[in-house]
């Protein structure tokens, strides 16, 4: 038999079966994923800053391109919600792997603009001395030196920094960009990898007190490798229960509107012990990222160790991620289980408000406090998702939106005041600030004001939102625990502020440092939104409103 003729044998056998032709190529859109694009691409090319530019201009290279990078992806996200991408063109990109809605441009939209403001404070260089006639940021001057080592005083003498900590936050932001808007499991537990590892990194680079920044970095490590961990295993469960990791199949399983049902499928179905405890193990890696009780003990630690600004960031963003994907796998995914997670919730939502209120008043470190109370905004928050109603979505995004620009601006002001050790983090050397340094106490209170939800602040306006849609929603008793739990919140908010105010300053206490404009900028966009949250509320309301629809 010639070789021709075996050829053309191959050939005939091969188009019969055809198996390269049913291999289609992936059809990504480009544009619905720009935000993300733009904001990975950068985080590369901030690698490779780090290789190939010299160290003397990393840090302004690396500064500007990254605010550039936020900037432009803020852009796309609004040419997309423009383009009507959060409402009628809303839809399902990447092969199924990302939903463009609403719900997602509005969250994305509030991390970049939150990323940007905690950039700004990254970039900070004035608030330290000068050392050997450099000027010095938060971060150590060499990460990999061990702390007190003879190379870690040449670091600092050479006048390094780790500018590294830029691309660092373009990765993590990337990883929140795609966090919420995740529209499979498996797209799910790869964004959230990617940005809690660069997370795990910057929680370990303080400049200060490094043994404690680092001690922090290892407990958040692990136990945010447990809580992973927890999710994967969910991930692994919920898809042995429906046969795919597709958040709509899954829901269509749920529900029981499934179509074309295989023999395998069939039997699984029957099994609601994969479904149950596969939720659960999803919802309970999530509420670990949220902060919410019981899975909350590495934020007090961890919010106190790791640097000011990365702890800013950190508290803001990452809860804005956190909650934007909570809200989709409770509303798109498991809406058929209602009934089994809204009472958990409730129990959630309850000991989290009142445990994050209660702790907070024994606290005597201003940043382990404002921990305490991002636990309790936790609970606050968790309020508004339990409504399951479109006002229910609507407050969280509004909540969400209001509280990161308070965080931040409030971690920038800490930042402020100085002793010879650093930040004077300690509530005691807060005494008398409000004599010494009107404006700073000023700006403070009003930010202690909006957490504590007083009238005329961004804070008011978001807890009466998401209340009130609880109430709405039929969790009446919850909205009545949520006022108590502001009431015992207050408490310390204004022990605070009356501390500033009305204590006589020591003579030994510590200075407010003068910042460069990036740090002033970033209070001042903080105390702006407060205000205008406060007063005028009413658009951005109908702009959350109107972006509280998921696709399915």
């Amino acid at each position: 038999m010639s070789a021709t003729a075996v050829h053309s044998l191959w050939t005939t056998a091969a188009t019969a079966a055809d198996p390269i032709g049913k291999i289609d190529a992936p059809k990504i859109e480009y544009g619905q994923l720009s935000p993300v694009l733009i904001v990975l691409g950068a985080a590369i090319i901030g690698i490779l800053i780090e290789a190939f530019v010299p160290r003397r201009f990393r840090y302004y290279v690396q500064t500007f391109m990254s605010a550039v990078a936020l900037v432009a992806a803020f852009a796309a996200v609004v040419a997309l919600a423009a383009g009507g991408y959060g409402t009628t063109k809303a839809g399902i990109a990447a092969m199924g792997a990302i939903a463009v809605d609403g719900p997602a441009l509005f969250l994305q939209g509030t991390i970049l603009l939150a990323s940007l403001v905690g950039l700004f404070t990254f970039a900070e260089r004035r608030l330290d001395p000068d050392v050997h006639g450099n000027r010095v940021d938060s971060f150590a001057a060499q990460a990999a030196s061990v702390p007190g080592s003879e190379s870690e005083k040449k670091a600092v003498k050479a006048g390094f920094t780790t500018t590294e900590v830029f691309p660092l936050l373009l990765f993590a932001v990337a990883g929140m960009l795609v966090f919420p808007a995740a529209n499979d499991l498996l797209t799910l537990f790869v964004a959230l990898e990617v940005f809690s590892l660069p997370l795990y990194l910057l929680c370990a680079l303080a400049r200060r007190k490094r043994l404690m920044s680092q001690e922090a970095a290892v407990k958040y490590f692990l136990l945010g490798a447990f809580a992973s961990a927890f999710t994967l295993f969910g991930i692994a469960l919920l898809y042995g229960y429906a046969g795919s990791m597709s958040y709509g199949t899954i829901a269509q399983v749920v529900d029981g509107t499934v179509q074309n049902v295989t023999p395998a499928l069939a039997d699984t179905m029957g099994n609601d012990a994969l479904l149950l405890v596969g939720a659960a193990l999803i919802v309970m890696g999530l509420l670990f990222k949220v902060g919410a009780v019981p899975f909350h003990m590495w934020t007090p630690d961890v919010y106190q160790g790791a640097p000011t600004p990365v702890t800013g960031f950190m508290a803001a963003a990452t809860k804005v991620a956190a909650f934007g994907a909570l809200l989709r796998i409770l509303y798109v995914v498991l809406p058929g289980l209602r009934w089994d997670w809204r009472p958990v919730m409730w129990a959630v939502a309850i000991v989290t408000m009142l445990a994050g209120a209660i702790v907070a008043i024994t606290q005597t470190d201003i940043k382990r406090l404002l921990a305490y109370s991002s636990i309790a905004h936790a609970g606050f928050i968790l309020a508004g998702v339990i409504a399951t109603t479109p006002d229910g979505i609507s407050s969280v995004l509004f909540y969400l939106a209001a509280y990161s620009f308070v965080t931040i601006g409030a971690f920038a002001v800490v930042t402020l005041v100085r002793d010879a050790g650093g930040e004077a983090t300690h509530l005691s050397k807060w005494a008398g600030l409000g004599r010494r340094s009107p404006l700073v106490a000023a700006v403070f209170a009003v930010f202690l004001l909006a957490f504590a939800g007083i009238p005329l602040t961004s804070g008011f306006s978001g807890k009466f939102a998401v209340f009130k849609a609880a109430a709405e929603g039929g969790a009446a008793p919850l909205v009545v625990i949520g006022v108590i739990s502001s009431a015992i919140a207050a408490f310390f908010y204004i022990r605070v502020i009356v501390l500033m105010f009305f204590s006589e300053p020591r003579p030994e206490g510590p200075t407010v440092a003068v910042p460069s404009p990036l740090t002033m900028t970033a209070i001042g966009v903080g105390v702006a939104v407060t205000v205008v949250l406060g007063v005028a509320p009413q658009y951005f309301l109908d702009l959350a409103g109107q972006a509280g629809v998921f696709v399915r």
